[in-house]
């Protein structure tokens, strides 16, 4: 066991995530000497995952429908994203020598569409800033002299105790760093958590094995899904989905994700509709479905009159009985709101990111722990959530800046 001597003007940062860097970055430009410990060989991981598809890093639409993005927790997230705003991210990235374009949706992106070019880049001025970076780190609380302790491949490591910025992820994709495992650390010292949950993920209703082994993987394009929140408030979004084994996912999908949890927390299920033809109106497609078709089958007379095949036909003959789908009335309807009951969600560690985590009641406006003075907290450890699209890693970096000036704040008032 190894143990380094205090130093002055010294921070520590544990997370190697979008926080924890922009935390580090933050802490440098003030002159503070900043070790960032992680536990895995290399930083920024599921940042990397995050730009395999196309790396999207904010969004551009107004502020007042982007702070809503943050459901229950916009309140607590407006003045840390007031601070650190879209705009701001996309020149702080400009100033990473990184150029950046709105698409057609209005999500920002990289020109490269990749994390990685932007990753070295930003480590690159981290290092020449003088951050010092221990991987394979895992961060293991403190012990009985307050300081915290690490495992490493070479034993367990001591630190002396330092203002401190915990970015730790939540507890989705484990394999990349964020497992979790700071939960009962946390709690033991007093700290007020709430459960970690699935978060912009997929959702299990239990095809039947003809149509899972036919359909999954299937894209449902241009459909839109409605579903009456647990306060009774109806939404309703146009957008993209795909069938997988058992159930549903997709950015549509995740857009309701919170939503549809909370009421399968309260009722033990939810059932959302789908219109399968958003451009047709009911009395359309009545028209259209009652037209003779001869002799030519029903599947047949659903593609030609209606656009309704492949998938979209599948999942009527999956969710209807037989004699709904032979009048044409129910199935008129059934083709505007096919109701789909889903019983729960993927497992936690399938889902792009986690609600729950360090409630904001448990922390000062500047992010400082309450039952632990000089500790802060930033990024998806954090209880709130937000849908894909450039929210997540928006408030991520935000609260790591907002973590690093409460940081300097309190260490001001220390002096």
């Amino acid at each position: 066991m190894t143990h380094t001597p205090p130093a002055s003007h010294r921070a520590i940062v544990i997370g190697g995530g979008p926080a924890g860097l922009m935390a580090a970055e933050v802490l440098l430009q003030h002159g503070l000497q900043v070790e960032l410990f992680d536990a895995m060989p290399s930083v920024g991981r599921k940042f990397l995952l995050a730009g395999v598809g196309g790396m999207n890093i904010t969004h551009s639409e107004p502020r007042a429908p982007f702070l809503a993005r943050y459901g229950l927790r916009e309140a607590e997230l407006t003045p840390v994203i007031d601070a650190f705003d879209a705009d701001a991210l996309r020149s702080w990235v400009h100033g990473l020598g990184i150029d950046t374009f709105v698409g057609s949706s209005g999500k920002v992106f990289p020109t490269a569409m990749k994390a990685a070019p932007l990753l070295r880049a930003w480590l690159a001025r981290l290092r020449d800033a003088g951050l010092q970076l221990h991987v394979r780190h895992r961060w293991l609380g403190w012990d009985d002299a307050g300081r915290l302790r690490f495992a490493t491949p070479q034993g367990e490591v001591l630190r002396d105790a330092a203002p401190t910025v915990l970015a730790l992820g939540g507890g989705s994709w484990a394999k990349l760093g964020s497992d979790g495992r700071w939960l009962p650390l946390l709690a033991a010292r007093g700290v007020d958590l709430a459960p970690l949950q699935a978060a912009n993920c997929g959702f299990v209703c239990g095809w039947s094995e003809h149509f899972a082994a036919k359909f999954a993987g299937s894209p449902l394009k241009n459909v839109a899904l409605s579903f009456e929140d647990v306060h009774g408030q109806p939404l309703r979004r146009r957008g993209e989905m795909v069938l997988t084994q058992d159930g549903i996912e997709g950015n549509l999908v995740y857009g309701f994700a919170a939503a549809i949890r909370e009421r399968i927390n309260r009722d033990g299920s939810a059932t959302i509709r789908l219109d399968l033809a958003p451009d047709r109106d009911l009395e359309r497609l009545r028209s259209e479905l009652q037209r003779g078709r001869g002799a030519a089958s029903l599947a047949n007379h659903l593609r030609k009159q209606c656009g309704i095949d492949g998938a979209r036909a599948g999942l009527l003959r999956e969710l209807l009985d037989k004699d709904s789908f032979n009048d044409m009335d129910s199935l008129a309807a059934a083709i505007k709101a096919l109701p789909l009951t889903l019983h729960g969600t993927r497992p936690l560690d399938e889902a792009i990111s986690t609600a729950g985590g360090v409630r904001f009641e448990a922390m000062d406006q500047q992010l400082m722990l309450t039952a632990l003075p000089g500790v802060f907290c930033a990024g998806e450890m954090l209880d709130w959530e937000a849908p894909t699209g450039g929210y997540l890693l928006t408030a991520c970096l935000a609260s790591g800046r907002a973590a690093a000036s409460g940081l300097l704040h309190w260490w001001d008032r220390q002096r």
